[in-house]
């Protein structure tokens, strides 16, 4: 017997592109009818949804890998949840799963666009983080895009955010010759060093990071991780080491710019070196998820690999948490709790 739904839920909705930085005026939490799921869908109430760097570049009105928000649409993004209703035989109420249909207290999501999840073999929330796309990101960023061998010396930049502090490790736990990696507080570089088992790791906000990456990494790196472009990128290319390699997965520092970057200045170190930069977008590497899963489910269960979470209570707050991952207060995944 099916449990009365309720009538309404609130969602967060784009209203207004924003220009520079998002203010609370380009979005609102509206209410919105909470309806029973039709055939082949699933009604889900989320106890998680995520918040990410990409999705402000969903808010511009541009043509790119993934569509643009929609004005006064709720907007999307990783979720888990709860399935309290099904008109799946695929899902039974109860289940937990994992869906693309974030912001929201509820979701209507068809039944082919969620994944049944464990939380008896980790924590619900891990699901949009080490052990979802953010974690997926980083292995295929380092080991597929980056072709990473042990050996290799690796930069991060960006190293204590979600996707940063699970390249560095992954790097160390596969024999990495060093890994460094940069942060915005020197309680995130503390960070870096005592708990992901960094070899160094510097705060970018102390002096030019060019200097300081020279002097963390004398005899240079194989591979940089960028995560947030700009000075970080330039500061790279002139330490990267001859056929290094790059993996650009977000250019955070020039997200909410309003004019063109300054930096990266030295492109034509690429040529002599024979450096590799390519970009990637993580949807292009699902094939990889059961292996990355086997690993990383390996890593968690045996300690060798440490994560970190920053809870934000309730849906109301869930605008704030994402100004938070774009001014970098977060440690480790970014996400919105709605069991309060």
């Amino acid at each position: 017997m099916m449990t009365a739904l309720p009538a309404t839920g609130r969602a967060w909705h784009l209203v207004a592109r924003p220009h520079g930085w998002p203010r609370p005026g380009d979005v609102e939490l509206r209410d919105v009818p909470v309806t029973a799921p039709g055939e082949g869908r699933i009604l889900v109430r989320n106890r998680y949804f995520s918040v990410d760097p990409y999705m402000r570049s969903r808010m511009n009105d541009v043509k790119s890998y993934v569509a643009p928000y929609e004005l006064d649409r709720p907007m999307e993004g990783g979720a888990v949840g709860e399935v309290i209703a099904s008109g799946s035989d695929r899902f039974a109420v109860g289940d937990q799963v994992l869906h693309g249909l974030g912001w929201r207290e509820f979701s209507e999501v068809s039944a082919e666009h969620a994944t049944k999840v464990d939380p008896s073999r980790a924590p619900l929330s891990s699901y949009l983080g080490v052990l979802g796309s953010t974690g997926l990101t980083a292995y295929a960023g380092l080991f597929e895009i980056a072709s990473f061998q042990e050996g290799d010396a690796v930069f991060v930049s960006g190293a204590a955010g979600a996707v940063g502090s699970q390249v560095g490790q992954f790097a160390r736990l596969k024999g990495a010759s060093r890994v460094i990696g940069s942060a915005g507080s020197d309680e995130k570089v503390k960070l870096l060093v005592e708990e992901y088992g960094f070899d160094a790791a510097f705060n970018y906000k102390d002096g030019p990071v060019r200097e300081q990456l020279k002097a963390a990494a004398p005899d240079g790196i194989d591979v940089y991780f960028d995560n947030v472009g700009g000075e970080h990128l330039e500061a790279a290319i002139s330490r990267l080491n001859l056929h290094g390699r790059v993996t650009i997965c977000g250019m955070i520092s020039q997200y909410n710019s309003t004019e063109p970057p300054a930096a990266p200045r030295n492109l034509a170190l690429v040529i002599g070196k024979r450096l590799r930069i390519q970009g990637m977008i993580v949807t292009d590497h699902l094939g990889l998820r059961p292996r990355f899963v086997e690993d990383v489910a390996g890593w968690l269960a045996s300690g060798e690999l440490k994560y970190n979470e920053t809870v934000v209570e309730g849906v109301e707050n869930g605008f704030d948490a994402f100004l938070g991952v774009l001014r970098g207060d977060n440690t480790g995944k970014m996400v919105v709790s709605l069991d309060g």
